[in-house]
């Protein structure tokens, strides 16, 4: 078996999440009462209290979302390595590569949630008072898509108005962003091309696009002072879809990605080209599990939502 983890990104957070490991096992409870105190520079809110307890208008606010998602995965993957399961390749899902750079040992749990407290706020920070959106476009392909993308913006261009693709999810999903108007006008042109179903999604801001400049800006000053580990396996970069090359480093991966389209796709593929047969997803939910589905069918992929999917993934890949 050669083992992956993808982890999940902002937008799959639900009120409750891990509240049934907290419960059970020391490790992660220690782990989300101790996540207030990591992130408290930069954001003082209640990790804990906001997880279990919501609201979800709160809980879904992106300040706070991002440490509480990176809590769970944290709390989650010390689960895993205690049990003797630990991955030769990890990615995450935009907010969900912060969770594998820690997987990887390249940050630390103090550092990782310190960082993605301040990438929330600054992110929340970059587009205030301006109309946003996006939207999952389904069955088209990217050329198509790029295409209206293009048309769009340059259509709104005196209005300084724009929209991009932000997410290559799986085949028959990719995810557009930007300025609200810009994104409608983008969702007329697809239409006229013959999309069957766009999909508004339910999120706060115009995420991996160039909006998200001031974001990466202020991202760039904040990881100059950051110290990033040795990574143990090998991590798939969001803005490549490959691991990091001569040249790169982990602090210009990460600047870029926040303003740069996440090829999730590409990522699971070159998983697979390299011989990963088994995916945990960990995080709320199970859609990344839906992509790998439908990405690399041949991929068996577990997805770790409560302590039920644990045991099953304990049971199954332990006899392995």
């Amino acid at each position: 078996m050669k083992l992956g983890f993808i982890y999940a990104g902002q937008g799959s957070q639900k009120v409750g999440m891990g509240s049934d490991f907290y419960q059970e096992y020391p490790v992660f409870r220690e782990t989300y009462d101790r996540a207030s105190e990591a992130v408290k520079e930069v954001t003082d809110f209640n990790v804990k209290e906001c997880c279990l307890e919501g609201p979800i208008e709160k809980l879904s606010r992106t300040r706070y979302t991002q440490p509480c998602m990176v809590a769970y995965a944290i709390g989650v993957t010390k689960l895993l390595k205690a049990n003797g399961i630990a991955p030769e390749y990890v990615c995450g899902l935009s907010l969900g590569e912060y969770s594998a750079l820690y997987a990887a040992e390249v940050l630390n749990e103090q550092d990782v949630l310190n960082l993605v407290a301040f990438r929330g706020m600054v992110m929340e920070e970059a587009v205030v008072d301006r109309e946003v959106k996006m939207s999952a476009v389904l069955m088209m392909e990217r050329e198509a898509i790029l295409e209206c993308c293009e048309q769009a913006t340059k259509r709104l261009a005196d209005e300084n108005l724009m929209v991009q693709i932000a997410n290559y999810n799986c085949p028959g999903q990719i995810v557009i962003s930007g300025d609200a108007k810009a994104v409608d006008l983008a969702t007329e042109l697809l239409k006229e091309k013959g999309a069957k179903r766009i999909v508004p999604l339910n999120v706060s801001g115009p995420f991996h696009t160039s909006l998200m400049k001031p974001a990466g800006d202020r991202l760039k000053e904040r990881l100059a002072d950051v110290a990033f580990g040795t990574p143990v396996g090998t991590i798939i970069f969001n803005v490549t879809g490959k691991p990091m090359e001569a040249g790169e480093s982990f602090a210009q991966l990460l600047e870029r990605q926040v303003q740069s389209s996440v090829y999730l796709e590409d990522s699971i593929r070159y998983m697979e080209e390299q011989g990963v047969d088994t995916i945990i997803e960990i995080g709320p939910g199970a859609a990344i599990s839906k992509f790998v589905k439908k990405t690399a069918p041949e991929i068996k992929v577990y997805s770790i939502d409560n302590v039920s999917d644990f045991r099953q993934v304990l049971e199954e890949i332990g006899k392995q």
